[in-house]
């Protein structure tokens, strides 16, 4: 593990910088009845994919399930064996077979609350129905999980505005908690 030092500003602080050399793997998830029985193609999961790899991520795992509780738990939870994040784009809003969130908090040991709602937040600034996102974030053993909208649009830009964050909380699952 590598570091470097920061100067901020005029004061004597600095703030220490510890770089992994841990891989970011990475997986997707596309919740989608119709994607799942090739009626559509899958347009939100390549989005997210191609966001994730410029952010230097690996993805290691894709996959398409349909809008069923336990298919969407049971894949999350092998992805976690296979990746430390684990997205998922798709049955977040308000319809019926939206079960995406409650799928996630069935095999999450703990939620991150501010991490969905700051997705929830930044999606507002473009459209007032990011409020009807259900999705949740959270963490299972070392992996973290994040529910993302289904339009490829949405999910992206949710993805983006907290995508620099993962590699710090990432560091802090695996047990980097030094405050130095």
């Amino acid at each position: 593990m590598s570091s470097s030092t920061h100067k901020l500003g005029t004061e004597n602080r600095e703030l220490r910088t510890d770089i992994s050399s841990e891989i970011l793997t990475a997986a997707v998830l596309t919740v989608s009845d119709s994607c799942s029985r090739g009626e559509r193609e899958d347009r939100s999961g390549p989005a997210v994919v191609d966001l994730l790899t410029k952010h230097n991520f690996s993805v290691v795992a894709t996959e398409v399930v349909p809008d069923e509780r336990l298919a969407i738990s049971n894949a999350i939870v092998l992805l976690c064996q296979e990746a430390r994040v684990i997205v998922t784009t798709g049955g977040t809003g308000v319809a019926e077979r939206d079960v995406t969130p409650e799928a996630t908090r069935a095999v999450c040991d703990r939620l991150l609350e501010g991490v969905a709602e700051r997705m929830r937040a930044e999606g507002a600034k473009t459209t007032p129905f990011a409020a009807l996102s259900r999705g949740v974030c959270g963490v299972r053993g070392k992996s973290i999980i994040l529910n993302l909208p289904g339009s490829p649009k949405g999910a992206a830009e949710s993805l983006e505005s907290v995508i620099g964050i993962i590699p710090h909380a990432l560091q802090l699952l695996s047990g980097n908690t030094r405050h130095d």
